[in-house]
């Protein structure tokens, strides 16, 4: 399983994108712990790249409300805080389901073999081996692979944006959380209702998957 869960991307990407992605991924699963101030030069070294690629990077990662600047202070890690849970869900309630409709309707064959593949991990996944930071990455990948089979880049950059900050707070309590595999597995009946072009089952199960998350957190608190 990769390292890293990333949007399914065809193109060559740019070192800012390449930052970008990789630095936000350090902040979704909370191994830049929250208020951990950021450095430029040791993130750009850990990286490979240059200064630039990394400041640019910054400000997108500032305006999703992973990072924070202060005035003679410095960047940090944005706290992770929990009162922001019901806001999150608001918008993933109406949205994931129509991210999950449209990817049904519009899934390219390219997306459908990307989403199989994702399923045939799902299979896989056994509660008793898999590390919770394993399954956090698998949970990663096949929410972008499903926003990215929308083919609406708009809804896509906003449910990548809001699926992070979810996830932030899932990984906060991740070690309260008792089948977190359970949720994790839930995703391979929504991806087959994708694949078969099943818009309305899609929409459902998406729905059920967010009104899930949200009352194993709050069970968790």
């Amino acid at each position: 399983m990769q390292n890293v869960a990333t949007e399914p991307r065809g193109e060559e990407l740019s070192l800012a994108e390449r930052a970008y992605r990789a630095i936000r991924d350090r902040l979704v699963m909370l191994e830049i712990r929250p208020g951990a101030p950021i450095n430029e030069d040791q993130l750009a070294q850990a990286l490979g790249v240059g200064r630039t690629p990394v400041r640019e990077a910054l400000k997108r990662l500032q305006y999703e409300r992973l990072i924070a600047t202060y005035p003679r202070r410095g960047t940090f890690a944005t706290d992770v805080n929990i009162t922001d849970l019901a806001h999150i869900s608001e918008v993933r309630q109406e949205l994931e389901p129509l991210a999950a409709a449209q990817a049904a309707r519009r899934a390219t064959a390219a997306d459908r073999a990307t989403l199989t593949a994702v399923r045939r991990e799902l299979e896989i996944v056994d509660p008793r081996r898999q590390d919770a930071t394993e399954l956090m990455h698998l949970d990663l990948s096949v929410h972008r692979a499903i926003y990215a089979a929308t083919h609406n880049p708009y809804l896509e950059d906003t449910l990548v944006r809001h699926d992070n900050l979810a996830t932030r707070i899932w990984c906060l309590f991740i070690d309260r959380l008792s089948d977190m595999a359970g949720h994790v597995a839930e995703h391979g009946p929504l991806i087959d209702a994708i694949v078969s072009g099943d818009p309305d089952q899609a929409a459902q199960l998406a729905r059920s998957h967010v009104e899930g998350f949200e009352r194993a957190i709050r069970g968790a608190i």
